[in-house]
């Protein structure tokens, strides 16, 4: 007879809120992680503080090969019941830009609050273990010594190497037949060629923009760094940027059309750099791109109306992503074409679960992937 009803692989967002609700619902759990602690990528998320969920969550806001899969978990564990649970568990929180929830004080909070809802649940937790060989047989699934007829892939995905992340789940998932989406960088870095080296020397300067990759624009701010392009706007546009093409960034959002002529009539003295409401060296870095010199008065409108069309939108042509050790998260991951949208349990392997970053399904920046994790445990959860 085994002795556990689920074993689940991964002690981070998923995982943990998968024990805490199978626990509490009197399965017997255990949770493994080779980490030593459980809760590392939360431990260090929103600088410390974890953005643990966000208001506006919405499933047009995560990326899958199967839009619709998020849905279900989503729309029955909602960002406001896990908000309710912060509050039961007394910690204060506030909200920042855009909808981002942070804690008042530190993202182990949240590691703590998980821990004693999987302690209400008396789940038992082994930290420092490898799964090493899975075994199947019977309908049990056997991981060393331990043996249980459910078994949840919560070990995430390869984003953050350097916190241990590995595509372990991915391995596991093939074995038993699922698919996996080829995973990659998301919420990543964009790098710049040589060709572009003008603004890679801009490496700190930060500007509000509108950010645009094929049909997805984010208006944040973007950051230079000293490989290329960074900040919420391009972190958000990696995950639907693809090698080969390019990036469009408007540096003057808030500008009305025509307002670089309206400029020239109103301050006929001025230079292109003064007119622009930007940062000095980004200011001096697009003017002399743009090869307009001198005062707005000797410059034609029809010149001036084609600066303002590029600085509206601005084309890089990235060369590549700053890869799995720089993302926040991976796109792609196990197919939800394998996976039950309800459950999160596999279509063809009774017993087999993968939830969180594991699976392909990947949000925006801003707390909407924790929120996936706590859905997707949620869901498996009440399925143990």
């Amino acid at each position: 007879m085994p002795q556990y009803d689920a074993i689940i692989l991964g002690g981070g967002a998923a995982g943990l809120m998968c024990a805490a609700i199978a626990g509490q619902r009197g399965r017997r759990v255990l949770l493994l992680d080779h980490a030593p602690e459980v809760g590392k990528k939360i431990l260090i998320s929103g600088g410390g503080r974890c953005n643990f969920t966000n208001l506006g969550i919405a499933p047009d806001r995560y990326l899958s090969a199967n839009p619709h899969f998020a849905k279900s978990a989503l729309r029955r564990y909602t960002q406001h019941d896990f908000i309710e649970l912060v509050a039961r568990h007394g910690i204060a929180w506030h909200e920042k830009t855009l909808g981002q929830l942070f804690c008042d004080g530190s993202a182990r909070q949240i590691v703590e609050m998980l821990l004693g809802e999987c302690a209400i649940g008396q789940v038992t937790i082994e930290t420092g273990r490898a799964a090493g060989e899975i075994g199947h047989a019977d309908g049990h699934f056997q991981v060393g010594a331990d043996s249980a007829p459910a078994l949840v892939l919560a070990t995430g995905g390869p984003s953050i190497p350097k916190m241990g992340a590995t595509g372990f789940a991915y391995d596991v998932a093939r074995r038993f037949g699922l698919k996996v989406v080829e995973p990659r960088p998301a919420l990543v870095p964009l790098t710049l060629a040589g060709d572009q080296a003008l603004f890679r020397e801009l490496s700190g300067v930060s500007a509000p923009v509108v950010a645009r990759a094929g049909k997805a624009a984010f208006a944040e701010a973007a950051l230079f760094t000293h490989r290329g392009l960074s900040g919420p706007a391009i972190l958000q546009v990696s995950s639907y940027w693809r090698p080969g093409a390019p990036i469009g960034i408007d540096f003057l959002p808030q500008a009305e059309p025509g307002w670089l002529v309206q400029a020239k009539r109103d301050r006929p003295r001025t230079t292109l750099r003064r007119a622009l409401a930007l940062p000095d060296r980004l200011a001096e870095a697009l003017a002399d791109t743009l090869a307009l010199s001198g005062e707005l008065a000797n410059i034609p409108d029809r010149a001036l109306a084609e600066a303002e069309r590029r600085l509206a939108d601005w084309c890089f042509h990235p060369n590549g992503t700053e890869g799995f050790a720089k993302a926040e998260v991976t796109i792609g991951g196990i197919s939800t074409a394998d996976l039950s949208s309800q459950t999160m349990e596999a279509r063809k392997v009774p017993g087999l679960y993968a939830i969180g970053e594991a699976v392909d399904v990947t949000g925006w920046l801003g707390g909407y992937n924790f929120q996936w994790a706590w859905s997707s445990g949620w869901a498996a959860g009440q399925a143990l």
